[in-house]
Formats: structure tokens, C-alpha cells, sequence
């Protein structure tokens, strides 16, 4: 990842609300959420949630698809690992560790 990606996706997790829905959004692993159900429940007013997932779209942090009428946000695992790899690329010195593995095998 590049430095500028890092720090957007960091700055979009560094709100206790998006925080909050991006957590969510990884329980519920590949099946995803509509904002509905995130709304609902997180406890979050659906004007909200929409600036929130904004922002976590525009970090890389969910993907947003189409089913229907509705829409269905998920957690992108691939951005997900790839700055938990970045962040721990240099990890005990240098020296192979137990983080060699991905975050998640989702």
C-alpha cells in the first residue's frame, strides 16, 4: 500500500462510529449488510450510517454491491490484510514472526 492509502484508511477508521461499522461489517463476513440492518443494529440514524459508509468507500475499507433494491456493504478483507501487513512489515526487527500469516482467511 501506498503512504497515502494508509493514512486514509486509518483516518476512516479513526471514528468511533465507522469504527464501529467496519467491526460489524467483518462479523458479518462475506454475506454482508444493508444499511437497514446496520442501522438497526448499531443504533445509528440512517442519515449517519450513509456519511459514514462514504467514507469508509472512499478509504477502500467496504465495497458496496447491489442486490435487488437493495444494497450491501461488506468489509474489504483484501484492504483489511493488506494494511494490517503494511503496518507490520517491519515487526520484530526484521526477524521472522507469528505475523507472517494474513490477518484473515476470509
Amino acid at each position: 500500500m501506498k503512504d497515502e492509502e494508509v493514512v486514509r484508511a486509518l483516518g476512516a477508521l479513526a471514528q468511533a462510529h465507522r469504527l464501529r461499522v467496519f467491526r460489524d461489517l467483518v462479523v458479518a463476513g462475506t454475506a454482508g449488510c444493508t444499511p437497514g440492518q446496520l442501522c438497526e443494529r448499531l443504533d445509528i440514524a440512517a442519515a449517519t450510517l450513509s456519511f459514514h459508509l462514504k467514507e469508509l468507500l472512499f478509504a477502500g475499507m467496504v465495497t458496496q454491491s447491489r442486490d435487488g433494491r437493495n444494497l450491501i456493504y461488506r468489509a474489504s478483507f483484501d484492504r483489511m490484510n493488506d494494511l494490517l501487513a503494511f503496518l507490520t512489515s517491519n515487526c520484530c526487527e526484521g526477524q521472522p514472526c507469528e505475523l507472517d500469516t494474513p490477518a484473515c482467511n476470509c
